[in-house]
């Protein structure tokens, strides 16, 4: 995915989720992370990630997109706090991520992609 595009695509965060939703508004978080399932394998940079919670409505531009086969290989990569402030380890993110309905399986058969964030 190496050339920019300008695609828009809509992630849906649940209302119990707006913590994270706030600090990709507010910047703190700069990279989002998805199970990388087919819906997500075509996303490039200069595309428009269009997040949206209940109401609220945000649109950042993804600047760097990159595959991992597990949780531990990502945080071994990109750091913890522009993911998710809450990650304290690996085990503390897998139990968020394990959390999400169906994501054990889905991390396992696709790994995840972490969207930078502009």
């Amino acid at each position: 995915m190496g050339n920019p595009t300008n695609h828009k695509f809509t992630v849906h965060f649940r209302t119990v989720d707006v913590k994270s939703f706030n600090l990709i508004k507010n910047g703190i978080k700069t990279i989002e992370t998805r199970a990388a399932t087919k819906k997500y394998r075509n996303l490039g940079v200069g595309d428009t990630l269009v997040v949206v919670c209940g109401k609220r409505r945000i649109e950042k531009k993804i600047r760097k997109v990159r595959y991992f086969k597990s949780i531990g290989s990502m945080l071994r990569a990109v750091p913890y706090k522009k993911v998710n402030p809450l990650f304290t380890s690996v085990a503390a993110a897998e139990k968020i991520y394990f959390g999400y309905p169906g994501y054990r399986g889905k991390i396992k058969k696709f790994g995840l992609v972490a969207l930078e964030l502009k």
